[in-house]
């Protein structure tokens, strides 16, 4: 195993080791580097002392020598808070790279940015897809919004978690990822309805599945979100509360750019009404669930 040391890649801290961050964090360990990680619950980030790394009771201390930080937190207040509540962005060292992979809306990716760069700190979005699946084989797409030679200096690391992209400056990493929710979110809707539209007609869902796959309609949220569906198997990957967010996020940008985004505005309300119906900490192919309520279906 070729380690970090003998490549010369950068010290790394790592900032939030929940259902995403802890499998890319135990990839960086396998390949070599020894992270300074920090949790905001301590014992999620335990299982990396044993591979390495070094766990911090605080967010500060973890950053102080690192070259790179890598902050995987829930949202853009969680990430503004960890900067500049908890001291993060003073206690790292002028040229350092924080490195964003947390979904956040891209307004907000640039203001931590513009802040971080005034302390000498350049900064990448560079939020994820892929699912916990994707986080522990190292296949995550990645889009990273900042400027190239930033990007460029992170690609040795991104390289261990994914496929990363370089899709524009500040904030444009967030708006690809909001893109792909929009998408994915929309698409689970068309394939729960179709589904369910098929089963009250009389026809077996599953055969309709085989049937379309290979076809215009196929896509991995068929193969993947469907075969959920059919097996009523709504386990959080990522919960319905998350694609929630995702959606209202892409209407708040939607509306600063002074872009109309209706069919993203009615699928906002569709997972809003399952949320509501306490399907929150399900996942986000639970739409089926609300759908299905809808039509009196079991």
């Amino acid at each position: 195993m070729t380690t970090a040391s003998e490549t010369s890649f950068p010290a790394i801290a790592f900032l939030g080791t929940g259902i995403m961050g802890l499998p890319m964090a135990l990839r960086l360990c396998e390949a070599g580097y020894a992270p300074q990680v920090w949790n905001r619950t301590a014992r999620k980030a335990a299982p990396l002392a044993a591979l390495g790394a070094a766990v911090h009771e605080y967010a500060d201390v973890a950053v102080a020598s690192a070259d790179i930080v890598i902050s995987m937190l829930e949202s853009g207040p969680a990430v503004k808070d960890v900067l500049f509540a908890h001291g993060v962005a003073t206690a790292m060292k002028p040229g350092a790279l924080f490195l964003d992979m947390a979904s956040i809306q891209p307004r907000e990716s640039r203001d931590h940015a513009a802040r971080l760069g005034a302390l000498g700190i350049a900064h990448l979005d560079a939020p994820v897809s892929g699912g916990p699946g994707g986080a522990e084989s190292g296949t995550l797409a990645i889009m990273a919004g900042g400027k190239a030679d930033d990007f460029a200096r992170a690609l040795p690391v991104l390289n261990h978690f994914g496929r990363a992209t370089h899709v524009g400056p500040h904030g444009s990493g967030q708006l690809a990822k909001l893109a792909n929710q929009m998408i994915v979110g929309i698409t689970i809707g068309a394939v729960a309805e179709a589904l369910l539209f098929t089963s009250r007609g009389g026809a077996d869902m599953a055969k309709v599945r085989e049937a379309i796959t290979g076809g215009f309609a196929d896509s991995r949220v068929l193969q993947l979100h469907g075969q959920r569906m059919l097996e009523r198997d709504f386990a959080p990957r990522a919960r319905m509360d998350i694609q929630l967010k995702d959606m209202r996020n892409a209407l708040a940008t939607a509306q600063e750019i002074g872009f109309e985004a209706p069919i993203t505005a009615l699928f906002e309300q569709l997972y809003a009404e399952g949320v509501d119906h306490g399907l929150t900490d399900l996942d986000q192919s639970a739409l089926f669930v609300e759908l299905a309520s809808r039509n009196g279906m079991s």
